[in-house]
Order: C-alpha cells, then structure tokens, then sequence
C-alpha cells in the first residue's frame, strides 16, 4: 500500500507540477484579498488576523474542490481503468490528497510570502506550527471532497460545494473575526469546525503556542481529519469494489 500510494503520489505531483498557471491561478482569490483588502484591514486589525483567515479560505476553495479531480476522471474511465489494477484502494485516494496537501502547501507558502511583504510578521514556529495545521485540514478536506464526489451526482458536485463554502469561508470569521458579530451568528459559527482551526491559526502566528484556543484547534482538527479519512476510504473503497 505504502509502494502504491508513493507511485500514484509520485505521478499526481508531476501532473500538478506541470500545470504551475493552476497552482497560481488557485490562490488568485486569496492574494487579491490580501493586497486589496489587508491594507483597508491593517487599519482596524493586523496581518497576523487577516492572512491565517485567508489561508483557511484558500484551504477550503482548494481543497475543498479537489473532488472535480474524480469527476473528470469517472467522465473519462481514467479511474475505472485504475479499479481494474492490482493497486490498493486505499492507495488511489492517499496518493490523491498527498498531491493536494502539497499543492496547498505551496499555495499556503506564495501567500505568507506576499503577507510577509505586505507587514505579516508572525514567528517561525508559529508558521510551521500553523502549516502543519494547515496540511492536515487540507488533507481531511481532500478526502471529505472525493467521498462527496463519489456519492453524488456529478452534475451537482459543483453547484452544491460552491454553495457549502462561501458560508463556511464566512461563518469561520475569515475576513472579519466571529467575536464582532451578532450573537446569534456568533454562536452559529461554533459548529463549524473551521472557526476553531482558524482562531487556533490566529493564536499561532501571535506567537502564543500553548493556549486553549491552540489546544481547541489541534482536537478539532484531529478528530475532522479522523472522521473524513474515515468517511473518505470507505467510499473509495466502496466505489472501487
């Protein structure tokens, strides 16, 4: 398993690679709002609250999306011919959102890089404690995004996640943080899992590392990275069979 999903890994990332308009082109959205809206923002807030709130959105309209990648390939039979190879189920799905944490990673990267430039002055370990966050939301978001793929219409794929990610961008305090909104949408936004990553995000790149809201989001992002991996090989495995 471990051979096939290093290969499968291995011929994704080249694809990937090859497309770098598409690496870029996936982080637009962010960086715009970085250098159009941070410098209105720094004037009531600081970069170290606006770039963790726009990772989270790249995280999830990247991520988020990666299941057009298997509804192009149902379209095409390119994964039904997979099905019929002695390759481990399992593996078809890892070697999927190990490219995508990558290409989320490089994402992550040219827009910290563009904070940087811009007035973001968060610490080293806050940035890697921060990224590693990052990879393992964005890896539990790839599989939850083949899952729903794989049970849905593929007609309807892109309406519906379209439709699932603008209030998650928004109810996870992105741009503006929760705590400055009406009570009732600030205790709404509670249930998304995404609110507590991105203030645990936000604690990080101030430089404080061992608080309970750092503690809140490294459980909250464990457990929706167990249940999506779950959620996600089970399809697979199912969809495959």
């Amino acid at each position: 398993m471990v051979r096939d999903t290093w290969l499968l890994f291995r011929h994704n990332l080249r694809a990937t690679l090859r497309q770098k308009a598409g690496l870029i082109f996936g982080a637009i959205q962010p960086l715009f709002f970085l250098v159009l809206f941070g410098p209105i923002f720094a004037t009531i807030g600081s970069w170290e609250t606006l770039v963790p709130g726009l990772i989270i959105q790249l995280g999830l309209m990247s991520t988020g999306m990666a299941g057009f990648g298997v509804v192009f390939e149902k379209r095409s039979g390119a994964l039904e011919r997979l099905r019929v190879t002695p390759a481990s189920r399992l593996a078809l799905l890892l070697g999927r959102v190990l490219t995508n944490a990558v290409q989320l990673i490089l994402q992550v990267v040219l827009l910290v890089a563009v904070g940087y430039a811009l007035g973001l002055r968060a610490p080293v370990a806050g940035l890697l404690a921060g990224l590693a966050l990052v990879v393992v939301l964005g890896a539990s978001l790839a599989a939850l995004s083949y899952a729903i793929a794989l049970t849905m219409n593929e007609q309807l794929f892109a309406p519906v996640m379209g439709t699932a990610v603008i209030p998650l961008v928004l109810l996870s305090g992105a741009f503006l943080p929760m705590s400055m909104a009406p009570g009732w949408l600030d205790a709404l936004s509670y249930v998304s899992p995404f609110r507590h990553v991105l203030e645990a995000l936000r604690e990080l790149f101030g430089g404080h590392y061992f608080t309970g809201t750092v503690v809140a989001g490294v459980a909250v992002t464990v457990v929706f990275a167990v249940i999506s991996l779950t959620v996600g090989t089970r399809v697979f495995n199912r969809a495959s069979a």
